[in-house]
């Protein structure tokens, strides 16, 4: 068993597949919808993609760094990069298609 990152840019730095992250905030009328989608996406694509949620109320250092403006923001890192980011409420086909674009 790998020993688990100590931060979040050591995880998408080091991760061996795509790591998918929803930037949320309990607040947040969109991000409660399009929770259920990430988790049912994360789901289908277990083994081909890492799934995260990060807070931003809990982690605001990590959404300054990342320049989150507005939630939810959805972001696919591959080898520490971002390579693809979408804010906003997209339903389940939409966002699938943008990360499938992208394994």
């Amino acid at each position: 068993m790998n020993e688990r990152p100590k931060s979040f840019s050591e995880l998408i730095r080091t991760s061996s597949i795509p790591v998918l992250v929803d930037f949320y905030a309990d607040w947040c009328g969109p991000c409660k919808m399009v929770g259920p989608v990430v988790a049912q996406i994360a789901g289908e694509l277990k083994g081909r993609i890492l799934t995260v949620k990060i807070n931003i109320d809990k982690k605001p250092a990590l959404a300054t760094q990342w320049q989150i403006s507005s939630v939810p923001t959805i972001m696919l890192f591959s080898a520490g990069q971002s390579v693809m980011r979408l804010s906003g409420a997209y339903p389940y086909e939409s966002l699938k298609a943008e990360i499938l674009k992208h394994l």
